[in-house]
């Protein structure tokens, strides 16, 4: 299973499936990562944390925990 913290910077994918339970997949699907969207890896951060996606035609930053939870091809 690939998941969005595996693309690397300037990467494209596409979201397959979103994993997690509750308010944390709630919050993921009201930033706009939903099934079948294309997300583009802007920046990854010197550690790691956060990511910077382009998605939906805008910028988002997410953690490295909520990135583990998105599965992308």
């Amino acid at each position: 299973m690939k998941t969005l913290n595996n693309v690397p910077v300037g990467g494209n994918c596409k979201v397959v499936k979103l994993h997690g339970e509750g308010p944390v997949k709630r919050r993921i699907m009201d930033m706009g990562i939903t099934k079948g969207v294309d997300i583009q890896v802007r920046k990854v951060a010197p550690l790691g944390d956060p990511m910077e996606l382009n998605v939906r035609g805008y910028e988002l930053s997410v953690r490295k925990a909520d990135a583990e939870l998105i599965e992308v091809m």
